[in-house]
């Protein structure tokens, strides 16, 4: 059987299916599943060793070559892709096609101001919008929808990830990326949404200015919606399904394996497939980087296997989950990732944004008359995330004119932004305000209850 990536599909096949876009692949089993894994494992491996001179380093150093990767246990003697090393290949440096290949250009935030460049060919546009179409599929999503994207677009991977699967789909999609949440309102009552995708905690703030509109959700035709790009938990996926009268679905993904549809959730909640005839997943033992079975908590890394533009071997997304290889009573085959439950490093998600703390710090040193002492502090206000930078300044600033302490403060706040992409707000501090750490320095205060 030929398991085509760019599947073709229709409303009427989609309803026949049960909620299932490419039931092929997605229904696949194992042993059939475990076969294309390798296959594809085999051309990704020597196709990265052959064109991207990082990987054939990396491979030599590891002492194998593409002909080692006999079996899907082979995997774990190749070695691991760290965001670092695309922060040192930056921007093209681990890019697998030529520039002519390339057709789109994402990216997501770095922590020294320089983004991590990710490219796509044709194919891997395709190939996106068949797996985030998988994800509308099961959230219910027909033809016949009106998909309302309100997560951001541009070099964020959210909003067209997104876009191109419910285009796919056949579905009426409304561009509408975030902000302007009185329109939003308007424009899903108007335009008759039945689906929203953007992050959880823009949902609930979606929910308070309906509320404050006096839209009641009777009068939407929202019945489902896609959230992801954020940590969120049952109790908020509760409180987003009373709210808004939906079924809350998780999707997962990052920027450097492809953006939202490496997993999403079925209708049971139990898990989020791993479309695992795109991406191998594996558990890993943070510390000394051996494989842990299915259950157990550990570092997830992924494998992809039909990227062309910019493949990645082992891929170390420093999030804490877990994998099951149950069955699942939905019906599709492919194992099932625990929702994140933390991650390795210091990096915070705030609105869909990553941040860490080094990026802060970079920004400060560039503005000065502070001292090396700052303070994270999250916090989750009228739904949504705010974040706010606690500086030491120095003791010559501390006594200076009020006007001039505004002025510090603006200076870092628009150097902070500028950084990040993100409002913050900023509180200046007298020195030795901020507590001192004799181990690592604690830069982070996350307030948030999910």
């Amino acid at each position: 059987m030929n398991y085509d990536v760019n599947i073709k599909g229709s409303g009427k096949n989609i309803k026949e299916s049960g909620n299932y876009w490419n039931r092929a692949c997605e229904c696949m089993p194992r042993n059939e599943l475990k076969k294309l894994q390798l296959e594809r494992l085999q051309v990704v491996v020597r196709r990265v060793y052959e064109t991207v001179p990082f990987y054939r380093r990396a491979f030599d150093e590891k002492g194998v070559k593409p002909d080692d990767i006999r079996s899907l246990d082979d995997l774990r003697r190749l070695p691991f892709t760290t965001k670092q090393d695309l922060r040192d290949n930056y921007p093209f440096g681990l890019f697998a096609r030529p520039q002519s290949d390339i057709v789109r250009v994402h990216a997501s935030s770095g922590t020294t101001g320089k983004p991590i460049v990710v490219g796509y060919t044709r194919n891997d546009i395709a190939s996106w919008a068949e797996l985030t179409a998988r994800a509308l599929v099961s959230a219910g999503a027909t033809r016949d929808d009106v998909v309302h994207v309100a997560y951001g677009y541009g070099l964020f991977t959210g909003g067209l990830g997104l876009h191109y699967g419910a285009e796919l789909l056949g579905a009426t999609t409304i561009p509408m990326s975030g902000g302007n949440t009185k329109r939003q309102v308007m424009l899903m009552k108007d335009l008759g949404s039945t689906i929203l995708a953007c992050t959880p905690s823009y949902a609930l703030y979606i929910a308070e200015v309906m509320e404050e509109m006096g839209v009641r959700r009777e009068e939407l035709a929202l019945k489902a919606g896609i959230f992801g790009a954020e940590p969120w938990s049952d109790k908020m996926r509760a409180e987003i399904e009373q709210k808004l009268g939906i079924m809350a679905l998780d999707i997962y993904g990052l920027s450097e394996v492809i953006g939202p549809g490496v997993a999403c959730e079925c209708p049971e909640k139990n898990g989020l497939h791993v479309n695992e005839d795109h991406f191998i997943p594996e558990i890993i033992d943070p510390e000394t980087g051996e494989n842990l079975p299915p259950g157990q908590q550990g570092e997830l890394v992924f494998t992809t296997i039909t990227k062309e533009g910019i493949p990645v071997i082992r891929y170390r997304t420093r999030d804490i989950s877990a994998l099951y290889d149950e069955p699942c009573p939905c019906g599709r085959t492919h194992v099932r990732m625990a929702r994140i439950m933390g991650r390795t490093d210091d990096m915070l998600i705030i609105r869909g944004v990553n941040v860490f703390p080094s990026q802060i710090e970079s920004a400060l040193l560039e503005v000065g008359q502070t001292e090396p002492h700052y303070l994270l502090v999250v916090d989750r206000k009228d739904k949504l995330d705010e974040l706010e930078v606690w500086v030491e300044v120095s003791e010559a600033v501390i006594f200076d004119q009020v006007k001039r302490l505004e002025a510090l403060e603006a200076a870092i706040r628009e150097n902070i932004e500028t950084t990040l992409g993100i409002s913050v707000k900023v509180k200046l501090v007298e020195p030795k305000t901020i507590q001192r750490s004799e181990g690592k320095a604690k830069r982070i205060i996350d307030r948030r209850e999910l």
